[in-house]
């Protein structure tokens, strides 16, 4: 039994096929967790949807901002613009209405206690135990999988409020906790956003500070498994496993396994 992780699909069907092929995956004993953005800018995101789904209890993903944003046009809370052309076979698939339902049931965060590993799109907050990204994760996850998900859907977007509180209430603070797991990249000195940033670290400044590079991160020896960040790449780190190698742009698809002593590196080549 192994449990692989893998980073963002974003509708490349065929190489997350080759990708499973090649670490040999049995659904009847292995496991995988998959960093979320299943859909877009790919060719095949709903057969991508509807593979994994067809996983079952074999497979874990987190939701990323482009799931979200999926879930956001099956409701017409946002209009569908020319970057997301790609959804638009999604969208008017006759399955649609149970695919969603599946997808909005999806988790924010997910932990291994036996691994001491947290699994989430983007990353957490440097202040946020792993105790409270699962409690903040779990507030939007109750509204998502409730009656009013539509109107959620309608303010989750916007960088406002760029800071975090724990005095935030209502849209507000679900707004924050969505963009911290699903978006964030980035933070300034004194932690708030930065969403402008989206190239490597390194090109970042004194301004502009990675989330997992504060030094007094509250998750302690926990290790975080993410994805998001393409022009960040493969990170393999005993506390640090970055996933989104850029398989959408041509790059590869990336898998690790998380449960040995060494983690070994699986990769294919990504989309034509």
């Amino acid at each position: 039994m192994a449990l692989y992780a893998i980073g963002d699909l974003q509708g490349c069907y065929d190489p997350f096929r080759r990708l499973l092929e090649a670490i040999d995956f049995d659904p009847g004993n292995d496991t995988l967790w998959l960093t979320g953005d299943l859909v877009n800018r790919g060719p095949k995101s709903l057969k991508t949807l509807r593979f994994v789904k067809s996983l079952g209890e074999s497979v874990v993903t987190v939701l990323g901002n482009h799931d979200l944003h999926l879930l956001a046009l099956s409701q017409e809370a946002v209009p569908l613009s020319g970057r997301f052309d790609s959804l638009t076979k999604t969208l008017d698939a006759p399955d649609i209405d149970e695919l969603v339902e599946w997808l909005r049931h999806r988790p924010l965060a997910h932990y291994s206690e036996d691994l001491d590993t947290l699994l989430v799109h983007a990353g957490t907050h440097p202040t946020w135990s792993v105790s409270k990204t699962l409690k903040r994760a779990a507030e939007v996850e109750a509204v998502l999988q409730g009656p009013k998900f539509a109107t959620l859907l309608t303010k989750m977007y916007g960088n406002r409020p760029g800071y975090w509180s724990g005095t935030h209430k209502g849209y507000s603070r679900l707004r924050f906790i969505i963009n911290c797991l699903t978006r964030m990249r980035m933070l300034t000195p004194d932690l708030h956003f930065n969403m402008r940033a989206t190239g490597a670290p390194w090109r970042g400044g004194k301004k502009r500070i990675a989330w997992f590079d504060f030094p007094e991160h509250a998750w302690g020896d926990t290790r975080i498994v993410f994805g998001h960040w393409s022009q960040l790449g493969l990170i393999v780190l005993p506390g640090l496993v970055s996933l989104d190698t850029g398989c959408v742009w041509g790059r590869q698809l990336t898998a690790v396994r998380l449960d040995t002593k060494v983690a070994r590196v699986y990769q294919v080549p990504g989309q034509d």
